[in-house]
């Protein structure tokens, strides 16, 4: 399930499987002012509305997901625009950008090439960008036995975790930027797989989280660096955060287009 608000025939929004949201996380406040929402403006609806997240990564370059772009533009949208609001309503400072989705995206559940960016028309000031990762740090951490045991803090403005409804799971969306914590799980050679079981204390993403940014580490030991944006995860949001990798020869090439990319 794809973690993002999407439209549907219709153009009007509806909470589906695209991205998801932070669920069982905390309001983020100004904790994280580089992540921002991804803005459109809804034609039948005749207001703006929350897509996706994504990051700020340098001062005119917005990242979020491909799966994000794509389906606006195949909605005929070519208009978008980034807030770092971080709670959304109309009378937001909205940011004017064009998207580039990766050509080599191909619109699969799981696709290797699910990045994209937003070129903003002007610098933003004021927001720091994230720190992007050096190449192979995951694989790095890994190796050295460091990932185990790893938390991660993700970021994003979807929805929250779901309620027991009569017609079944009812997810509350408010357009809220917030975060949750969750530990490692696994790594493939796209993917960082995060934990997000309440049970345990971990929370995680849901619908509208998609292109959001995991930061590695959590609380007092949180960095700027940000290792992955958020693409899937289960249907109702309660196992598990899967990631994209920026750290890989895939994501680097295509980032590399758009800002200077840390060395090895």
């Amino acid at each position: 399930m794809k973690r993002s608000l999407i439209l549907v025939a219709v153009l009007a929004v509806v909470t589906v499987g695209a991205a998801q949201a932070i669920t069982y996380g905390e309001p983020d406040g100004s904790r994280h002012p580089s992540t921002g929402a991804l803005i459109f403006l809804s034609p039948s609806r005749g207001e703006y509305r929350i897509t996706c997240t994504g990051s700020l990564i340098s001062p005119t370059v917005f990242l979020t997901a491909s799966h994000c772009t794509s389906f606006l533009e195949s909605n005929g949208i070519s208009d978008v625009w980034v807030t770092f609001d971080p709670n959304f309503s109309q009378s937001s400072k909205l940011l004017h950008g064009s998207m580039h989705t990766n050509p080599l995206y191909n619109q699969t559940q799981s696709d290797p090439q699910d990045i994209a960016v937003v070129t903003l028309d002007k610098p933003v000031k004021g927001i720091a960008p994230v720190d992007l990762p050096t190449a192979g740090l995951l694989d790095q951490m890994k190796r050295a036995g460091t990932l185990n045991g790893t938390r991660f803090t993700s970021v994003g403005y979807g929805n929250q975790e779901a309620t027991n409804a009569p017609g079944g799971p009812v997810f509350s969306f408010t357009g809220e930027r917030r975060y949750a914590i969750g530990e490692f799980n696994s790594l493939t050679d796209v993917w960082l797989k995060i934990s997000q079981t309440a049970t345990t204390g971990e929370g995680g993403t849901c619908n509208g989280d998609s292109g959001g940014p995991q930061f590695l580490g959590a609380g007092s030991a949180e960095t700027t660096t940000q290792v992955s944006i958020t693409i899937i995860g289960d249907a109702l949001c309660k196992a598990t955060n899967v990631d994209y990798r920026l750290d890989t020869r895939q994501a680097r090439a295509f980032l590399g287009e758009f800002v200077s990319l840390p060395g090895a």
